[in-house]
């Protein structure tokens, strides 16, 4: 009912305060209706409504700026703004992302889809502010996983000195995608628990409240507030660091939120409004098993069971089921995740092997060093974490690990498209920037057999290798071409001669499909695995353009510094005379969609690679 009076933008300002609850439920109702049949993030967002139509309440928007970190909590936001009509299809092809898009609406000051950013975005949006001479307020939301990454502490550190307004609500749930680990939710739990300071401020704020003069007195109290919290709150961190502190407040009393907000716009300065949520709140399953609705699949909203349940193995699950097996064989193998062991699938080998399995935050530069650092010790580390994100790591991977030449392990999740979430995390670069150091070796495998013998391969290796697969159900054909993994050695699948396939990872698939549509048409096509794409096969390379008039590279990464460019230059370099054709991701950022449908709109699936070949050849 209330809901139907939210059609744009600032409408919330027009709805009864007494009717705040019922909106609330509402909007719980509406998401989690919608996010049933389309997927997408819902525990986050169900944890963050009231805390969204407070700040709606409280600003100003579009003139005011909320920078949401990372974004997936941004539904709520969306819907107020007057995107209702846009979940019918989020996350889908030319729909409505999941994250903040500027080109999206005006009222999403800042894109995101990375954590730990919109203090450093918030904290720059503050100093245009001032250096133009606005009045806005600039909000940045940052959640208490968020704030794991260094990249927050070092944007805390510059916030800390400025003199004019910034507020920072955090965004407090005790988790990240999985719980959250570390001294920073040791130090936040104590804030959570601190029931005397809470009790007694809350009790003289409201025995004060409507008292002559009692404004005043609430002011003056709170000047005092910083001896205070020294002696019931441990640690006093952000106050210690010149960032006001204001909380811990409850997360869904909207009133008080508006109140809070309101406070924290008056301050000269940095200030942090601490904000405690419940993931998942209003729907038990979520409640109940916050991580499995971070990103959820479509699902019964009775039981929150997905609606399409997974009955093959995906990659993730291979990758577990061998690290495990590893685990029991050698000792001195242990794994590395940046705040995701459910999403990289090493919760099982943490569950066996605790003492070597290290979970460090959302902080994957810390990760990389971190295990540069245990490889120099003797031990043989295994870094798993998604394509999208490692980027993040790439001076580490440079300075720490392949300077020294260490035999780190590098376990690519999501590499190639991946979907859904969109530009900020498809895996489309990792070919490029990893294959581009020194001593850094790189392959890919065709199935879930060729991973398993990959990771094998790799912790007896001794040197920086990285290992990347894709998204999505493990591909399990091709399993009686199983060549002993050799370093920089393609495997010849089929052998004839005209046009040579060369692929690479998961793109093995889709040559087969391309070689199948090709012979019917009358041509012979040989069909290499590549395997490594660094180094490549030269020997390979020579012999297929000595014996076909023809070579295709095939990759799900752009084609800059890819494998196709790296056979490109391996023809020129021997001056052999060979046509080449190289698909590959075009230069550009690629939108969310169904990854089936973006390979289509790429013209990297199968039908589209037979026509680019086709119109070559014929």
């Amino acid at each position: 009912m209330y809901l139907e009076l939210i059609n744009n933008a600032n409408d919330i300002k027009n709805i009864d305060k007494a009717d705040y609850p019922a909106l609330a439920q509402e909007i719980r109702e509406f998401l989690i209706e919608k996010i049933s049949v389309t997927g997408g993030h819902l525990a986050s967002n169900l944890g963050v409504v009231e805390l969204t139509m407070a700040l709606h309440l409280a600003l100003d928007l579009p003139k005011d700026k909320i920078i949401w970190d990372v974004g997936h909590q941004s539904y709520t936001h969306k819907l107020l703004t007057g995107r209702k009509e846009g979940f019918d299809h989020l996350r889908q092809f030319h729909g409505m992302s999941g994250f903040p898009k500027t080109r999206e609406s005006d009222f999403d000051a800042f894109d995101t889809g990375h954590s730990s950013t919109s203090i450093s975005a918030g904290l720059g949006l503050v100093q245009a502010r001032d250096i133009l001479g606005g009045d806005e307020t600039i909000v940045s939301v940052i959640g208490d996983g968020s704030l794991t990454g260094g990249m927050a502490y070092e944007a805390l550190n510059n916030a800390s000195k400025i003199e004019k307004n910034f507020v920072i609500i955090l965004n407090d749930n005790n988790m990240s995608i999985s719980e959250n680990v570390g001294g920073l939710n040791k130090y936040l739990n104590n804030i959570r628990t601190a029931n005397k300071y809470l009790d007694l401020k809350e009790g003289v704020y409201n025995a004060l409240k409507g008292t002559p003069k009692g404004d005043s007195t609430v002011h003056k109290i709170r000047r005092l507030k910083n001896s205070l919290k020294t002696w019931v709150v441990p640690g006093m961190y952000f106050e210690d660091m010149g960032i006001t502190y204001l909380g811990p407040v409850d997360g869904h009393d909207i009133n008080g939120l508006v109140r809070v907000i309101k406070e924290a716009k008056k301050v000269n300065g940095a200030c942090i409004v601490h904000v405690l949520t419940k993931k998942g709140k209003g729907y038990p399953p979520a409640e109940k098993h916050p991580a499995r609705f971070h990103g959820a699949e479509p699902f019964d909203i009775e039981t929150g069971v997905p609606s399409h349940p997974r009955t093959v193995s995906n990659y993730t699950d291979i990758f577990s089921t061998v690290m495990c097996k590893l685990g029991a064989r050698d000792e001195k193998i242990v794994a590395i995740t940046a705040a995701m062991p459910d999403g990289t699938g090493l919760k099982r080998f943490r569950n066996m092997y605790p003492d070597r399995f290290f979970d460090v935050g959302i902080a994957e530069e810390h990760a990389v060093t971190f295990a540069a650092g245990l490889a120099a010790g003797g031990l043989k580390p295994i870094v798993a974490i998604y394509s999208s994100f490692l980027q993040r790591a790439y001076d580490q991977i440079i300075h720490d690990v392949c300077i020294q030449n260490l035999p780190v392990i590098f376990a690519i999740d999501r590499a190639g498209l991946v979907g859904s979430d969109g530009e900020t995390h498809q895996g489309l670069f990792d070919l490029s920037f990893l294959s581009s150091i020194p001593n850094m070796h790189v392959c890919a495998p065709k199935n879930k057999w060729e991973l398993s013998d990959m990771l094998k391969f790799a912790v007896n290796f001794g040197y920086p290798i990285a290992i990347r697969y894709p998204r999505g159900t493990a591909y399990d054909g091709l399993k009686e071409y199983r060549a002993k993994v050799e370093l920089g050695r393609a495997e010849w699948i089929y052998r004839e001669k005209e046009i040579a396939l060369f692929a690479v990872g998961s793109m093995v698939k889709t040559a087969e499909k391309v070689r199948d549509a090709l012979k019917a048409k009358g041509h012979e096509v040989s069909l290499i695995n590549a395997r490594f794409v660094k180094p490549i096969d030269e020997d390979a390379v020579k012999d297929a353009a000595r014996t076909h008039t023809l070579i295709v590279t095939m990759e799900e990464n752009v084609f800059d510094g890819g494998y196709g460019e790296k056979i490109l230059k391996c023809i020129n370099e021997n001056e052999i005379s060979c046509e080449i054709l190289n698909i590959a991701i075009p230069d550009c950022y690629v939108e969310h969609g169904n990854v089936e449908v973006l390979k289509k709109e790429l013209r990297i699936d199968a039908d589209s690679v037979v026509e680019r070949i086709l119109d070559m050849t014929e």
